[in-house]
């Protein structure tokens, strides 16, 4: 096989890995006499069939005992298809059930009769977006695929979407729509189960795609499809614990659990520990911080242990093929005992498929849709994208949307063209390795062989009506790569094979020192185009946020029944309908900057370099569920009064909050959406502001930009008081959860004005206290017993009667001031002077307030009976990042979990926070490189600002960050000459001696990033820019 033998992992027999000799028999020849040259007996191969996803039936000759492998690689070899690692071949097993071919099991130990048995061609692993498959012909074949799901009712949906994508398929294999020619068509070929039900609404779709190309009729089709929650989904029948009948199902995300044909859980690949079989018995371990309370392990019962073997298989192979990096290795297999199972993934991973694309491993040829009258497509000469829109960490994550067009053609040198290469021959020709080629194969290579023997020096020109867009330029000189076989005279230089595994191939993945730096490509430079991948970033950190509510606490509350049934109504109910429309609007927003992103590598200006209709279209929608958002001030109201009533449901949010998922308090997720309406009106001031890379005031882009402005104007106007409100509420049962020692702190009227931290005057000298300024008192609070989350009231001042003083010559103490009240004296010292002028500003305007208002002064009885104890011998270091994983006890565990509140980050800071800073806060989120002080490489990961602190994720998918890090007081600035650091776009944080280095893509994400940070970092006070007030 040559070349071949790398597609998988070839494993040695026991006896060759304990080198024994081959054992030569007992001859009876004499001696230095050999079997006759003729002796040796014919290799018997055997056909088999392979039915292809167009339904046409290819007949391969091998060997009955050769591995699966062989079978596969002459399969990719006849196709040339190049993205083969997404495929695999199924057939039917006595229980007529579809089992997968196993590339490292002989063939005649999977399939018992190999002559009468058809294998067919199927898509095995299905990405989460259709932007990630880089190739149109890869493409084609997922939509037949997702034809042949849709017939056989593996990819149910309702009749409205089944003709939708029957209208595209329909589009695809005929052309423009024609009432005649498409009636004949749906009545020779079945789309749809129950087609004639369906006839009228396949046709008035079809009427609406006229100019749309087979290739974007492709993509339509897989961007429907994966909207579905079968996409890709093929049911496995089971029961659980308590035998209800239920269905198991693996994808890109984990395994998930059915009803019927409902999505009922969902287990992701990060919250699974193991997963294992034992008989037909299918366990799932989680991780402890999961499953919390509950059990940690999930058990389901198939039908047969051999069922159960055969889903377990597949879930190994879709973990390794979408969440590893590298390919797995092998496991030694025992020479005596073996325990458990030695199966593991062969082919290689996504991220590795993906790599080996896009470093042009294999030359593009044409292909042919049998099934269509377009004759001939040409796959698409390979554009380099730019390289921030893909991503790898655990796989491939990033949506990476392809052009739409068919093609794009570009001039080559004058030169002959080049001789093609084995490669070619081998698919053309019918070598006895592969067997006779089939009739489509001859075709094809008699197609290809009359191009290349008619080509002139430059490429051949094809005409539009064969399907192929002739409107995108050719790529810039500086990002071109010419095409295998268009090469300048001179030695024949041919890419590795794409059958090659990543280990043998130049396809391998590099570690993360290895791909700091970014790669010089065509991209955007543009403001529009930064501020657009700003949206996208912050909308991905946003749904993520959301998801804390409406996957994951709603899987808790279900799951332990604690909330009442009108609670999870009104709840789920105005939460559920923001969160879908952020998932649509997330999904344009991906595909529209995907095309952005071609569009200008290939330096072409099409219709696709802006985002203002989007925005628009968005924004109005958007307006329609302002009710929902109103309503969101009396679910945290209803949710705080239910906890306060129901003891099972407040210990559930506790265990919930302990959980990584939930990294800030539950409520302060309910404030994220209508912080997300302030986000879009101060990006889209942006947008609109004049600048070199805004779009033309005279634009149709602007224009709508503008009116994007306005309606999202208008609808944060109407909502800015129920803001206000949810901010303060939110706050103030955040406290009351925190405070020990007082009762009914949220109260009509009463608002939180500023907290922080200062040194307090007692008879052992200064002692720290954690003071709190609300409308109508000052509270001022000590930390409880060390580990704990918990600080216990001190003493209460009314503000009615105050008088705060500047005195500080008197009492020789920094920073200090006198606070008289009605009935106490306290002498008060701030760590600065910038903190103390800040302290006096907000006491003296809250005076001043609370003199003219009716609020009634807080009664004493506020304040409860404390325990005996020491408040004064916790601390906490405030250097060290918190750090999301370790054992921790659940009282410890709670005070390090909520570390990075504000009120705790204020007291190990000792500064303060104003209601005006919380307004005045920004939320970014993106990719960054961080690099340590004394470390030497750079460390790629999703950063998140929000709450004033850093969050940092290993992609953007995660669902909990790996470490947090407090920003107030940290100090932000550019790196000196002695930091060592020569690169572009790096910032550094600084507190202490704790110094971190961050390296952005751009000099416009440079910008942001800082001037985010800085506001986020510093405690002087925050007014606004002008362009973030109301």
């Amino acid at each position: 096989m040559g070349e071949l033998e790398g597609t998988y992992r070839v494993l040695q027999t026991p006896g060759a890995r304990l080198g024994t000799a081959t054992p030569a028999g007992v001859s009876t020849l004499e001696p230095g006499q050999g079997p006759p040259a003729g002796a040796a007996r014919p290799v018997v191969q055997t056909h088999l069939r392979v039915q292809l996803l167009d339904d046409s039936v290819e007949v391969f000759d091998v060997e009955p005992k050769c591995r699966g492998q062989v079978l596969l690689m002459q399969l990719w070899k006849r196709l040339n298809l190049i993205e083969c690692d997404y495929f695999g071949l199924e057939f039917q097993n006595v229980q007529s059930c579809w089992i997968w071919l196993e590339p490292m099991k002989p063939i005649i130990r999977q399939v018992r009769r190999p002559k009468n048995t058809v294998l067919r061609l199927a898509v095995k692993f299905f990405p989460p977006d259709p932007g990630q498959l880089q190739e149109e012909y890869t493409r084609y074949l997922f939509a037949l695929q997702l034809k042949r799901d849709l017939l056989e009712e593996r990819l149910t949906c309702t009749d409205t979407t089944a003709a939708l994508l029957a209208s595209h398929l329909l589009q695809a294999e005929v052309g423009d729509y024609d009432e005649a020619l498409d009636r004949e068509r749906l009545r020779a070929h079945d789309y749809v189960p129950r087609q004639e039900r369906a006839l009228h609404r396949i046709l008035a779709f079809h009427r609406e795609l006229v100019g749309q190309t087979p290739a974007e009729s492709d993509f339509q089709v897989l961007e429907i499809a994966r909207k579905l929650d079968t996409y890709g989904i093929r049911f496995h029948l089971a029961s659980d614990r308590e035998g209800a009948k239920i269905k198991l199902a693996v994808s890109h995300t984990g395994v998930l659990v059915f009803q019927s044909s409902t999505r009922i859980n969902t287990f992701n690949w990060s919250r699974l520990r193991k997963l294992s079989f034992k008989r037909k018995r299918f366990l799932i371990k989680l991780h402890p911080e999961v499953h919390g309370p509950y059990q940690d392990t999930l058990e389901f019962v198939l039908g047969s242990r051999d069922e159960c073997k055969s889903f377990w298989k597949i879930c190994v192979e879709h973990h390794a093929f979408f969440r590893l990096l590298d390919q797995p290795k092998p496991r030694a297999k025992a020479i005596l005992f073996s325990r458990g199972s030695s199966f593991r993934y062969s082919g290689r991973t996504q991220r590795q498929l993906a790599d080996y694309v896009k470093d042009g491993g294999m030359k593009r040829v044409p292909y042919e849709r049998s099934l269509s009258k377009t004759r001939m497509s040409l796959r698409a000469l390979r554009v380099d994208l730019p390289w921030q829109s893909i991503s790898f960490s655990e796989g491939v994550r990033t949506p990476m949307t392809p052009s739409l067009t068919t093609a794009s053609f570009c001039s080559a040198p004058a030169s002959p063209p080049a001789p093609p290469g084995p490669r070619d021959s081998q698919v053309g020709g019918g070598s006895s390795e592969m067997g006779p080629p089939a009739p489509g194969a001859r075709q094809l290579a008699a197609e290809r062989s009359s191009v290349a023997a008619a080509q002139p020096p430059r490429l051949l020109a094809l005409q539009p009506h064969q399907g192929l867009s002739m409107e995108r330029p050719r790529p810039s000189p500086s990002t071109q790569r010419s095409p295998p076989g268009l090469s300048p005279p001179g030695p024949a230089v041919q890419g590795p094979s794409p059958l090659l595994g990543p280990v043998l191939g130049d396809a391998a993945g590099a570690g993360m020192d290895d791909r700091e730096e970014p790669r010089r490509k065509c991209v955007p430079t543009d403001e529009a185009y930064f501020i657009t991948k700003e949206i996208l970033a912050t909308e991905r950190t946003y749904l993520k946020d959301l998801e804390v509510i409406t996957v994951w606490f709603r899987s808790t509350v279900v799951k332990a029944d604690a909330m009442p049934a009108d609670l999870m109504t009104l709840l789920f109910s105005n939460i559920d309908p923001i969160y879908e429309f952020h998932r649509g609007f997330l999904r344009e927003v991906e595909q529209r900057l995907a095309l952005w992103e071609e569009s200008s590598s290939t330096q072409a200006t099409g219709s696709h370099q802006h985002i203002g209709d989007i925005l628009l279209r968005n924004m109005l929608q958007l307006k329609a569920l302002t009710g929902h958002f109103q309503r969101l001030h009396e679910v945290l109201t209803e949710l705080e009064a239910a906890s306060r009533r129901l003891r099972r449901l407040e210990a559930l949010r506790r265990d919930f909050e302990l959980q990584k998922v939930c990294y800030l308090p539950l409520n302060a997720f309910l404030l994220k959406p209508l912080h997300r309406l302030r986000h879009y009106r101060l990006l889209l001031r942006r947008l609109c502001a004049p600048g070199p890379g805004n779009p033309d005031p005279h634009s149709q882009d602007h224009a709508d930009l503008r009116d994007a402005l306005q309606a999202i104007t208008e609808m944060t106007s109407t909502l800015q008081h129920s803001l206000v409100q949810l901010e303060n509420l939110q706050k103030l049962t955040e406290l009351q959860r925190d405070l020990v020692g007082i009762e009914s702190l949220v109260a009509p009227g009463r608002e939180l004005i500023r907290e922080g931290c200062l040194h307090k005057l007692t008879r052992k000298g200064l002692q720290q206290r954690m003071f709190f300024l609300f409308s109508d008192m000052l509270l001022y609070t000590s930390r409880d017993t060390a580990g704990s989350s918990h600080f216990r009231t001190r003493g209460l001042l009314p503000l009615r009667g105050m008088l705060v003083e500047d005195r500080e010559s008197e009492w020789s103490v920094p920073h200090c001031f006198t606070i008289y009240a009605a009935q106490k004296t306290i002498v008060v010292a701030a760590s600065t002077w910038l903190e103390k002028a800040k302290w006096l500003q907000d006491l003296n305007a809250a005076i001043d307030t609370a003199k003219t208002s009716s609020t009634p002064a807080p009664p004493a009885s506020m304040l409860c009976p404390l325990p005996r104890g020491s408040p004064d011998e916790a601390s906490l270091e405030p250097e060290s990042e918190d750090k999301a994983g370790g054992a921790r006890s659940s009282m410890a565990g709670r005070g390090q979990h909520r570390a990075s509140t504000t009120t705790h980050v204020c007291w190990c800071r000792q500064t303060s926070v104003s209601r005006a800073d919380h307004s005045a806060a920004i939320e970014l989120s993106g990719y960054l490189l961080r690099k340590f002080k004394n470390s030497s490489g750079w460390q790629r990961l999703w950063v998140v600002v929000t709450n004033f602190c850093l969050f940092f994720y290993k992609t953007h998918q995660d669902d909990h960050p790996l470490a947090s890090l407090p920003l107030l007081g940290y100090s932000v600035s550019l790196p000196r000459d002695a930091d060592g650091i020569h690169k572009e776009h790096v910032f550094k944080l600084q507190f202490k001696s704790h110094t971190y280095f961050f390296r952005a893509e751009s000099k416009y994400t440079f910008g942001r990033w800082m001037e985010v940070i800085q506001r986020a970092s510093t405690s002087a006070e925050r007014a606004g820019t002008p362009e973030e007030e109301a």
